[in-house]
């Protein structure tokens, strides 16, 4: 059975003072978490390789560039507010 390209992550992340979502730690699927030592650029952007659509964080983690994406909860009822993930290489 062949593993999906979008792998959901548990992310730390807080809110900045102008209510920026922004992500401090993952933690990958087999375990290491990861500090995320800068986040340089946020869009609304497709994951292309997974599919989905979100908001593109793009991180330096270990000195090295790659892109977390959040997929926004589309039932506004719920106090979800959405999910974290990062596309398989």
């Amino acid at each position: 059975m062949e593993k999906s390209l979008k792998v959901y992550v548990p992310v730390l992340a807080a809110f900045s003072t102008d209510g920026t979502l922004m992500p401090r730690k993952l933690r990958y699927e087999d375990g290491t978490l990861y500090t995320i030592e800068r986040v340089s650029d946020i869009r609304p952007s497709p994951a292309l390789k997974a599919g989905g659509q979100g908001d593109r964080y793009t991180i330096q983690v270990q000195g090295k560039e790659s892109y977390l994406f959040f997929e926004h909860n589309t039932d506004t009822s719920s106090a979800k507010l959405g999910r974290w993930f990062v596309e398989r290489k």
